[in-house]
């Protein structure tokens, strides 16, 4: 026979589902389930927590609980990464300039010419070889810090780093303290390896690091992953006292630092990066997607001698090496200066789309860095990013809600726009849309 509350939870879901209840419907409080229902307030609240994680509701902590927006199409509320071909895509960056194609063109005809083509053929050394560590050392020593091509693992992007970093040095059940809103690929990464994460609060430039140091004295923390040079959605660059002050932290609680700086190239002269003050003890992430091109799956790790070996036996378990043409051509771009140039050219991009934002917002509250290729766009109490996503979709506009993004109990409502993977003139008409739809939904 079934449960009481299994009777109500099935009301309910199909009460919402064939839109009976409509989304954005604020939902009686606990005590008043109970009450209508019959029920125990303990059983109200298993109710609503089966409902959310049927993906039907989501609870907010002194609002109540809502139903959320279920017709929109998969993965705009969630991340994911295909789109159709008409829809401006602003929920996924991968920003692209004229001519990169024939740069392509180019560099396979100039490494199919010179040196051992055969050797591309072979297996190479989990790490990468040698001189091509040394390359992308010297690449990374202008991100503000020297590593050495012995402490560089190259690796299939940032986010395989990410993820032998998880593998390697992590256990199932380890505690990872985050930013309250992260890197949803971070959040998949945990999930998959069975991590507990847990939020630290945000402030206007950077997390609360005395919510942290609190978090350590209450829990077991074992490492930290942050995004101290761009924040990704946030947009802070974290000051030298603000890294110094995670330092310290980290040493105090013996944490691990997973340091992600997938967009640190954007920001021009940051202060060093957490790895060049505690390099003892942080693992350093980085890519050449975004600064190249998203289809370069290369990246690279620096980290310190004590955690190598278990970073390249992960390497070895999951692609036992990177694939030697791609870290060829990266290393020819490095070596000639084309990812200067191009570095150099994105940063100019993003900053031009920047205005862009800025000129088609108006007064729409945002949050964002001049230099960032994306924006964060906090909405009014009593507002629903679902129901913005689904307006702009309906305008062939693809956006996120913070809901990938959110490492708390309670996800604010917001939409986080791309900037970087659609024309400028594409990217101001979709901009006068989002705008559009803000301002509905303020109306409402």
């Amino acid at each position: 026979m079934k449960a009481r509350y299994k009777t109500i939870v099935d009301k309910m879901a199909d009460m919402i589902r064939n839109g009976e209840i409509s989304s954005g419907t604020r939902l009686p409080t606990h005590r008043d389930l109970s009450t209508q229902e019959h029920i125990s307030l303990a059983t109200a609240t298993r109710v609503y927590s089966e409902l959310a994680a049927m993906g039907l509701v989501s609870g907010e902590t002194g609002r109540g609980t809502f139903v959320r927006e279920i017709s929109l199409p998969h993965g705009h509320g969630v991340n994911q990464h295909a789109v159709a071909t008409d829809v401006l895509d602003l929920n996924f960056n991968y920003p692209s300039l004229p001519g990169q194609g024939e740069l392509l063109r180019d560099v396979l005809r100039q490494i199919s010419t010179v040196g051992d083509i055969e050797s591309y053929l072979r297996y190479q050394p989990h790490a990468g070889r040698l001189a091509e560590r040394e390359i992308i050392a010297g690449h990374l020593s202008c991100q503000g810090f020297e590593p050495t091509a012995d402490q560089v693992i190259i690796v299939n992007g940032a986010q395989h780093g990410l993820a032998i970093t998880a593998m390697g040095l992590l256990r199932p059940g380890d505690v990872v303290a985050v930013d309250a809103l992260t890197y949803p690929e971070f959040k998949a990464l945990a999930e998959l390896y069975h991590l507990e994460l847990i939020a630290i609060p945000s402030l206007a430039g950077g997390p609360d690091l005395i919510a942290l140091r609190q978090l350590c004295q209450k829990r077991h923390v074992r490492a930290v992953y942050v995004m101290p040079t761009l924040h990704n959605p946030l947009g802070w660059v974290l000051t030298h006292s603000q890294r110094k002050e995670l330092v310290a932290i980290a040493r105090t609680y013996d944490l691990l630092i997973i340091e992600d700086a997938a967009y640190a190239y954007l920001i021009r002269r940051p202060p060093p990066p957490i790895a060049f003050y505690a390099p003892e003890r942080t693992v350093y992430v980085s890519g050449y997607s975004k600064n190249v091109a998203t289809g370069l799956r290369v990246g690279a790790v620096v980290c310190p001698d004590a955690y190598r070996f278990a970073l390249e036996r992960a390497v070895r378990a999951t692609t036992w090496n990177t694939p030697s043409v791609m870290t060829a051509l990266v290393c020819h771009w490095i070596q000639d200066g084309t990812v200067a140039r191009l570095e150099t050219l994105k940063r100019r991009d993003a900053r031009q789309r920047q205005a862009v934002l800025r000129e088609m917002l108006g007064n729409i509250p945002c949050i964002t860095n001049p230099s960032s290729y994306f924006a964060w766009l906090p909405l009014p109490d009593e507002s629903r990013a679902d129901r913005v996503v689904k307006n702009l979709m309906g305008n062939n506009i693809s956006v996120s809600t913070a809901a990938p993004f959110s490492t708390s109990l309670t996800t604010p409502q917001a939409i986080r726009i791309a900037l970087g993977s659609v024309t400028i003139d594409n990217l101001r008409k979709a901009l006068a849309k989002v705008r559009e739809a803000v301002e509905l939904e303020q109306c409402r």
